[in-house]
């Protein structure tokens, strides 16, 4: 909020993570350099500057400005520190899908005067927080949407370039997990349509991880596709899961080497299967012919 904070935290965040000063723990482990080398550079994910949140988040309008301003000193102090490894560190941020918050919260062209890259949310565009069923990593807004505007890694890509993002410093972010529905009624595929609350899951309702909705087709559930809207979902007439298999993700691979974007970014890597069968996909989509 202030530049003696912001210089005391930045500085705070090297000591600690490049150059690696832990405190020393019982037993004797940490001290000085124990981590050194561990990361080669720094990412902000402030979700998200000056636009509502979790509960108790604080909303201020001039943290617009201040985003710009933080990552001003994280490259100044990177770049300092960088003189004396030698190396390049890397500054990088998660940013929203959302246009309005976009607008709200970030300096569209300044910020990436600093960032080398920033990873853009392309997924939780629908969730259980609404009642109805929908897509929530689609590529494009798929025909029939009842929301309008709505959101994609269409409109989230598309959105950042308008505001002056480098195409080449543009990352496309891949959920390895989906949200379901339980309680759906109004029949068809189960899309767009009424649910009574979140389905029955591992860790957490309504949200789960690829590696398990991979098993679901054919034990009561069918797979549908939106080939043009770039999303999948399974349905068995109650619950309804949107998610990302093998064929949505290469789909996106091939839009984002299209569309001359830097790459693909996983949440999380824990959710892929035994076999890697995602990260795969990603590596053969987006790999040089």
């Amino acid at each position: 909020r202030t530049d003696a904070s912001r210089k005391a935290f930045v500085a705070s965040c090297i000591d600690l993570y490049l150059k690696g000063n832990l405190p020393i723990l019982d037993g004797g482990s940490g001290g000085p350099g124990a981590a050194a080398g561990v990361f080669d550079g720094i990412d902000l994910d402030w979700e998200w500057p000056n636009w509502p949140g979790e509960p108790g988040n604080v909303i201020r309008p001039e943290d617009r400005e201040n985003f710009t301003k933080l990552l001003a000193e994280f490259r100044r102090q990177l770049d300092a520190y960088g003189r004396t490894t030698r190396k390049h560190h890397e500054l990088t941020a998660f940013l929203p899908a959302n246009p309005a918050t976009m607008d709200a919260g970030y300096e569209g062209r300044k910020i990436f005067r600093y960032l080398d890259f920033a990873t853009v949310q392309g997924y939780d565009f629908h969730g259980t927080w609404e009642s109805v069923t929908n897509q929530h990593s689609a590529l494009r807004v798929p025909t029939g949407a009842p929301d309008d505007p709505d959101f994609s890694a269409e409109v989230a890509i598309d959105g950042w370039i308008a505001r002056g993002a480098p195409r080449g410093k543009l990352v496309l972010g891949v959920p390895y997990f989906g949200r379901g529905w339980t309680g759906v009624t109004g029949g068809g595929d189960g899309l767009f349509q009424p649910a009574a609350g979140p389905a029955p899951a591992t860790f957490e309702a309504g949200f789960e991880d690829y590696r398990r909705l991979k098993t679901l087709p054919g034990s009561g559930y069918t797979l549908h596709r939106d080939l043009r809207g770039g999303h999948a979902w399974l349905f068995d007439g109650t619950t309804f899961w949107t998610y990302d298999d093998p064929a949505v993700v290469l789909q996106k691979m091939l839009y984002i080497r299209r569309s001359g974007l830097a790459g693909a970014m996983i949440w999380s890597l824990d959710g892929d299967d035994d076999k890697a069968t995602l990260t795969r996909t990603i590596g053969l989509g987006l790999a040089t012919p």
